[in-house]
């Protein structure tokens, strides 16, 4: 809740951001909904949240971007990334790619960074050597961060706990339905947006 009021408040509300959805959140929620010509119900759901983050409308969807699309936003936003390879071919494990990559999930990031303050550090995308599945990297579904001490104890102490996975990650799970698992090296987002 608190990363909505945070951007709710970069869209000119000035709400106290202490995790609460009271009177004043409901308000300035559906203020932003009616605004956006978005459905008005004070819910904080898929769609508000896109335009919260986008700035606009029903915002992102299921387009996919090319790497340069990506990286452009990520520059744009301050999110930095790397590769172990130092290259960004989809085809390559040791690359870093965003070729493919879903609007949503990269527009996740971004919304991260923005509610969290946080640095956010990409490791990796799209690229080949990720489990496989429906919400897998490959299908633009995942990116993997850096587990920087800003980052970890947003995630830890803003979204809910929701236990740990068969290889013993720990799950947490934002108010959009993304799942944040804290995985040996590394954050593995998944942003089903």
């Amino acid at each position: 809740m608190k990363a909505a009021q945070v951007l709710l408040n970069s869209h000119g509300h000035g709400l106290a951001v202490d995790g609460d959805f009271g009177p004043g959140t409901d308000a300035a929620t559906r203020d932003f909904q009616n605004a956006e010509g978005l459905s008005v119900d004070g819910i904080i759901g898929p769609n508000t949240w896109r335009a919260l983050v986008s700035g606009g409308g029903s915002g992102g969807s299921d387009e996919k971007l090319t790497h340069s699309q990506a990286a452009s936003m990520f520059t744009s936003a301050g999110i930095a990334w790397s590769s172990s390879g130092n290259c960004s071919d989809r085809h390559t494990r040791t690359c870093t790619s965003f070729d493919q990559l879903r609007r949503t999930s990269a527009e996740g990031v971004i919304a991260l960074k923005r509610a969290s303050g946080c640095s956010v550090h990409i490791t990796g995308g799209t690229e080949t050597g990720h489990a496989s599945g429906t919400y897998s990297h490959w299908n633009g579904y995942k990116i993997d961060f850096a587990p920087y001490s800003c980052v970890s104890s947003y995630i830890t102490n803003t979204f809910t706990y929701l236990g740990r996975r068969s290889d013993g990650a720990a799950l947490y799970r934002a108010g959009t339905g993304d799942v944040y698992a804290r995985e040996g090296s590394h954050w593995d987002a998944t942003y089903h947006g």
